[in-house]
């Protein structure tokens, strides 16, 4: 099996069932359906939120980074009978012929964007993606660095081949000053014929509520609202939040 495409295969077997409750559709669906469509979702991945949304009618588009990951996504779709586009683009090179009225990423993805240039990029493209009265939904978080007791700790699921998938957390290296945690991460995959083990280094860059406001500032937008996970106005300490954007002009 190739080393790339075993990577994300059990990267999405694992992610699968240890996903948190953000990536419900029906958040997303009520986004969509407040601010209007089309709609584009950044770092739609194999497909969750974005075939529930297609499923239900909705004229949304993803985009992702991992072509093993939309590969994936396509399949599934093919397999639902659902029409689909999908791009495969970077987040801050987005360069796409449509504009949105909506632009969401489903969970905070945008933590795995290694620096604040990356970021700004990022938003920037997300506004020049925008139609003029259009929004997007950015969900932030500020990880906690992971426990000492977790570090060497299995977790285990098996694939749809049924071969066993197996995920621990080797070493973590976590600088506050520059919002950045690096994390080493080690895959491992068991089945009768062979066994496979890739460690990967996973990098998240996390931002405050006050620093992406400025951030997306610099970006032409302008912050509509911040919430916390449950909905309400996010204090300026929170550790999970979401923001609403709209181009300033």
């Amino acid at each position: 099996m190739d080393p790339a495409q075993f990577y994300t295969g059990i990267v999405a077997e694992l992610y699968e069932p240890l996903k948190s409750s953000a990536q419900q559709p029906g958040r997303y669906a009520t986004f969509i359906d407040e601010h209007g469509e089309p709609a584009l979702e950044l770092g739609c991945g194999d497909g969750d939120p974005l075939l529930h949304l297609r499923r239900s009618g909705l004229d949304v588009e993803g985009v992702d980074s991992s072509a093993d990951m939309l590969a994936r996504c396509r399949r599934k779709a093919s397999e639902q009978g659902l029409d689909l586009v999908v791009h495969h683009q970077r987040m801050e090179a987005l360069d796409l012929s449509r504009r949105y009225r909506s632009i969401f990423l489903a969970g905070p993805t945008f933590t795995l964007l290694p620096d604040d240039d990356t970021a700004l990029r990022a938003l920037k493209a997300i506004k020049a993606h925008l139609q003029a009265d259009g929004t997007a939904l950015v969900p932030l978080f500020i990880p906690s660095p992971t426990p000492e007791d977790q570090f060497g700790r299995v977790r285990e699921t098996r694939g749809d081949d049924g071969a066993v998938l197996r995920f621990s957390v080797l070493a973590e290296d976590r600088d506050e000053r520059g919002r950045t945690q690096h994390t080493t991460l080690r895959y491992e995959r068991h089945s009768d014929a062979e066994r496979t083990v890739v460690d990967r280094v996973w990098t998240l860059h996390w931002h405050t509520p006050e620093g992406f406001r400025e951030l997306a500032t610099r970006a032409g937008l302008g912050t509509v609202d911040v919430r916390d996970h449950a909905g309400l106005p996010a204090p300026p300490d929170a550790t999970e939040f979401s923001f609403l954007l709209r181009p300033a002009c």
